[in-house]
């Protein structure tokens, strides 16, 4: 893998249309709880199933050149459901409700009893991943913050309380997917720039624990809600130059779709940045010269050794063909930028 501006997903790739009911799945919300009848395959086809389509993700990924590879997440109802709805003291059939970034009501993990991990979640699916490639792999994971913002607690009664909980088995979760194989481990939080008040408060210490003892890289992704969820987004962020405490070695945020000015990357001096530059929010496929262009202006503010080329956010809205033209741009605009770096 390079070392100057390598390129990664930030989380999702598409599943193919025969794995998901892709109706179903455009049709809600990211789920909260589970959304069983997305999938296609039955029960006892469906982890062969997902196999495959994760086994698709990853040679796409190879295809155009992505330096730093994952599953795409084709496992999974979402980028949080996955996990959260897995662990002991959380009453999956009787689930609460809770209001969502948009204020709206919003379907959510009912905690009963202590959060508990009997067993890995992701472990086996990280194994698995290692065997297909030798490139470097990355796993993503809920945060626990976001975990807690997005539960109906009715056992700490207390918000830190609970968010400690969550990272106790977020960070046992992460150190068994280091054992693995997993080269970089990276925990989604887009509540903290949905709620920045409490996450001034807890934040950056549930960041702390769920990466305590964790060597190597790990990331934390904050952005503004899925493109097809969330059209209109903000040009700027409530809550980042916080995170330049946290233990974190890079902070992953979204620029190409909200035009964030690059110079927001100065308010993270000691972190790398995985930095946006390929827009979710259209069907239209990047050149690798805008790709590069994005790129210069993060490239300015960081220099190129701080600076991993990524979507703004997970891209499973998308048609394949679409996400597939789309990371061969990433990957061709992020290699423009690196032969210019290395001439000069």
């Amino acid at each position: 893998m390079t070392n100057l501006i390598p390129s990664m997903l930030v989380g999702s790739y598409p599943q193919p249309g025969w794995l998901v009911n892709r109706d179903v799945l455009r049709g809600n919300a990211p789920p909260r709880i589970r959304m069983k009848d997305v999938w296609r395959p039955g029960p006892d086809q469906l982890q062969e199933a997902q196999d495959d389509a994760c086994l698709l993700a990853l040679r796409d990924q190879e295809r155009v050149g992505i330096d730093i590879v994952s599953d795409g997440e084709c496992r999974r109802e979402s980028y949080f459901n996955h996990f959260a709805n897995a662990l002991g003291g959380i009453d999956v059939d009787n689930p609460g409700e809770m209001p969502g970034r948009t204020g709206k009501p919003t379907m959510v993990p009912r905690v009963t009893g202590p959060i508990t991990r009997s067993t890995g979640v992701q472990v086996r699916d990280v194994a698995f991943l290692r065997q297909q490639t030798d490139h470097p792999i990355k796993v993503t994971i809920p945060g626990a913050f976001t975990m807690a913002r997005m539960a109906r607690d009715e056992f700490y009664g207390d918000q830190g309380r609970l968010i400690a909980a969550y990272a106790a088995v977020l960070n046992a979760e992460i150190k068994d997917m280091k054992a693995a194989g997993a080269d970089i481990i990276q925990i989604d939080e887009p509540h903290m720039q949905a709620h920045p008040e409490e996450a001034r408060r807890h934040g950056v210490d549930a960041i702390n624990q769920a990466f305590d003892g964790v060597e190597g890289t790990t990331i934390v992704h904050v952005c503004f809600g899925y493109a097809y969820v969330v059209q209109d987004k903000p040009s700027g962020y409530s809550f980042l130059q916080e995170l330049d405490a946290c233990d974190a070695t890079a902070i992953s945020i979204e620029a190409a779709q909200p035009r964030l000015d690059p110079s927001i990357i100065d308010r993270l001096p000691s972190k790398q940045i995985v930095y946006g530059v390929i827009d979710l929010g259209t069907d239209e496929i990047e050149t690798p010269e805008l790709v590069a262009e994005r790129l210069r202006g993060a490239v300015a503010h960081a220099g190129a050794e701080r600076i991993i080329a990524a979507p703004d956010c997970g891209m499973k809205y998308l048609s394949r063909e679409v996400a597939f033209g789309k990371l061969s741009a990433l990957a061709a605009g992020a290699a423009i930028v690196r032969r210019e770096v290395e001439g000069n």
